[in-house]
């Protein structure tokens, strides 16, 4: 749009010779009111919180007109051409004419979100140029106004009093607590918070709040007992999660009493102490009274008789009175079982009660066993090879073991059983504790050889074993041992010795 021209003019004569000038011409184009009032930053949507006082801004409308804004052709004027709804007024606000402010007109007490029969008003905005005057142009828009919620409501228990039944030994949510709150529920001005503030000394209960419903869903999260308190009352409070309003405070309604009946249960009946534990020497005789199991019933209220049972018993080396829970033995307890771990035997038993149906509780019996010097040590290993011709004569390094403890074990005492062997052909030398060195005094004939060792531990009184120790006497050559009349063919015997030797010297 161009507002004005500048021109410059000259006189010629008909040759083209200038006779005056050129002086400037300004042309100016003079408006006409043809271009409508535009609405141009839409949507147009303002917030007002509920209960504001009178004569509140809410937003401004500013339409744009092409027209010259020097003229009464762009020079705009404002108004409400319609509201919707139109309750409680059909006047709830008013716009500035010249500056495009939308203000509330009525009492703070008509604006109430929670009376309102819809918290949103639309407004059709008439903008129209000429100031107004009903020659001008028009152009409309739409302005939405929300009325927002302030927490002016507070949230209030349907009833004064809930019941709740849960059964002892039990956890888990146990009542809802239903509110009501009139508040807008997408805010903190709705949802509701819960506390318990009595009858909740073991902190037996919690509550927390249902995000979708707002209720106050109770639980027990720590199992009551029948036995102990069959009757609970707590008292409940609500809150919102946003503060009230300065002039609304928490009233009676938002409290609340839940009785709660804990229903009787059978219960299993309980192990004390559990694990139970003993020590008792291994090889105790059969029939030996070990313990009495004691189980108690938690149904004190309950009459019912406890019957004992074996439950698992790995060994099968226990039996237990049904009346009295009295353990004894029907087996030789073995320290060195493969059913006894770390010298601790494991046992459980069952206690029985006469409910319908009947409750069972397990209990742990721990049986510690002494070592008792009933095992006599092996030696190892129990062959062995020398060449017929060897310089040196050591035969093999023997190691002794035993299954019991100490100090019915090392050290051991390693000896040749004389009576069947002649003099002056073996020797059995002691290298330590757990070791001794055969060796031959003078070289044999290729064949088998048996030498009646024997071995005793420390114990009180001593075990001792004898094994015979097999030797084979081979024909040596080239470094390789040739034992087809005493052995298969095998490696030095010579260099076994030394790589024996060796690792002793490491221990």
């Amino acid at each position: 749009m161009i507002a004005t021209y500048q021109l410059f003019v000259e006189t010629t004569d008909v040759s083209g010779r200038t006779l005056e000038g050129p002086v400037p011409l300004e042309v100016i184009v003079i408006d006409q009111n043809d271009n409508r009032p535009i609405f141009r930053e839409g949507p147009y949507i303002g917030h007002v919180m509920e209960g504001s006082p009178t004569g509140t801004t809410v937003m401004r409308m500013t339409a744009f007109d092409a027209d010259d804004p020097a003229t009464d052709n762009a020079l705009l004027r404002y108004n409400i051409r319609q509201q919707t709804p139109d309750k409680p007024s059909p006047n709830m606000f008013y716009i500035d004419p010249e500056k495009g402010d939308i203000v509330t007109v009525v009492s703070p007490a008509l604006l109430d979100r929670e009376t309102l029969e819809n918290p949103k008003y639309e407004l059709i905005i008439e903008a129209q140029d000429m100031a107004g005057l009903d020659v001008g142009l028009t152009g409309t828009a739409t302005a939405t106004i929300m009325i927002d919620d302030k927490n002016d409501q507070s949230p209030k228990f349907t009833k004064k009093e809930f019941q709740a039944t849960v059964e002892e030994g039990a956890v888990g949510v146990i009542v809802n607590l239903t509110v009501e709150d009139k508040d807008d529920p997408t805010t903190g001005a709705w949802r509701a918070a819960y506390t318990i503030i009595n009858g909740n000394p073991g902190q037996s209960f919690e509550i927390h709040t249902n995000p979708q419903t707002n209720e106050g869903m109770l639980s027990v999260i720590k199992p009551l007992d029948y036995e102990i308190s069959a009757f609970h009352t707590l008292l409940i409070k609500v809150e919102n999660e946003d503060p009230l309003v300065p002039d609304v405070s928490y009233g009676p309604s938002s409290t609340a009493t839940v009785h709660i009946t804990v229903l009787d249960v059978n219960e299993g009946p309980v192990f004390y102490p559990d694990p139970m534990m003993v020590t008792r020497q291994e090889n105790i005789s059969v029939g030996s009274v070990l313990l009495t199991m004691n189980a108690t019933d938690p149904d004190s209220l309950q009459r019912q008789t406890i019957r004992y049972s074996v439950y698992k018993d790995p060994a099968g080396w226990l039996n237990i009175n049904p009346i009295n829970g009295t353990v004894d033995t029907m087996a030789v307890l073995d320290r060195e079982s493969p059913f006894v771990h770390n010298s601790v035997y494991t046992a459980l038993f069952l206690a029985i009660d006469s409910g319908n149906p009947p409750a069972t509780g397990t209990g742990t019996l721990l049986i510690t066993l002494e070592d008792v010097n009933d095992n006599a040590p092996f030696i190892y290993p129990t062959v062995a090879e020398v060449c017929d011709d060897a310089k040196n004569l050591s035969v093999v390094i023997l190691g002794a073991s035993d299954k019991d403890l100490h100090p019915n074990t090392d050290p051991f005492k390693f000896e040749i059983h004389k009576q069947a062997v002649p003099d002056k052909v073996w020797k059995i030398s002691k290298i330590n504790n757990t070791h001794a060195l055969v060796s031959l005094l003078q070289n044999l004939n290729k064949a088998n050889y048996n030498l009646p060792v024997m071995v005793t531990d420390s114990g009180k009184p001593p075990m001792t074993n004898i094994t015979d120790l097999r030797v084979q006497v081979c024909s040596c050559k080239n470094s390789k041992v040739d034992c087809n009349m005493a052995g298969a063919l095998r490696t030095s015997v010579t260099s076994i010795l030394l790589i024996s030797l060796f690792s002793l010297a490491r221990l």
